[in-house]
């Protein structure tokens, strides 16, 4: 029996975290090496945390997401248990304050296909919160579409940009600069870049020391 003909078929799904999961994966065991927490903004389908933490045993991984998305999160965990597996708080970018667990405090971030989906000031007020209370050397993972030099890097960007915009015009594609600039207003340090398939990137930030 494979692992996707055991699960119920009434769990939410994503062709799309089921096509990445193993990339992104790649990229945050060395990303997430010498992290112990990790906080997952916008966990969406719970597809890729049923996924990372039992692969990443030294983590407890943390689910958020609006209390909408919460049932189908809390059924992929019923379905896919791991011991370091959290179900998931509510965090909502535009309202809560930075949760906190019986864990302890967070030392990384990830975080999946919201940047484009969100406001911007919510994208500055998720970059905020994570440079106000990443620890130094803390490390915030960051998937999705981006363009670069004020450029689409695909044309299959372009159209779901435009698809994204006439949607929800707040939303769209975000520029790279514009992502650095602010991880480094609230002190975070781009490490690594990494090219993903389907046009995606894995952007990997620092956060810097006091003296740094």
């Amino acid at each position: 029996m494979t692992e996707s003909s055991a699960l119920p078929p009434s769990l939410p799904f994503s062709q799309a975290c089921e096509n990445n999961r193993a990339p992104i994966l790649a990229v945050l065991q060395a990303a997430f090496a010498d992290c112990r927490h990790v906080l997952e903004i916008g966990s969406g389908t719970g597809q890729h945390s049923v996924y990372f933490a039992p692969r990443l045993p030294h983590l407890v991984w943390q689910t958020s997401d609006l209390p909408g998305n919460h049932a189908g999160i809390a059924a992929w965990h019923a379905a896919r248990p791991s011991p370091n597996l959290r179900l998931p708080l509510r965090f909502d970018l535009q309202a809560d304050a930075w949760p906190h667990t019986a864990d302890g405090p967070f030392d990384a971030v990830f975080s999946s296909n919201t940047a484009h989906i969100v406001a911007w000031p919510l994208v500055v007020r998720m970059f905020a919160q994570i440079g106000m209370h990443l620890p130094a050397g803390g490390r915030f993972a960051l998937y999705g579409p981006f363009n670069y030099g004020g450029r689409y890097t695909s044309e299959s960007n372009r159209a779901f940009d435009q698809w994204l915009r006439e949607r929800d015009a707040h939303s769209g594609i975000r520029h790279h600069e514009d992502i650095v600039a602010l991880a480094q207003q609230h002190g975070l340090a781009p490490e690594h870049d990494h090219a993903m398939p389907a046009n995606n990137r894995l952007l990997v930030f620092v956060r810097r020391g006091a003296d740094s």
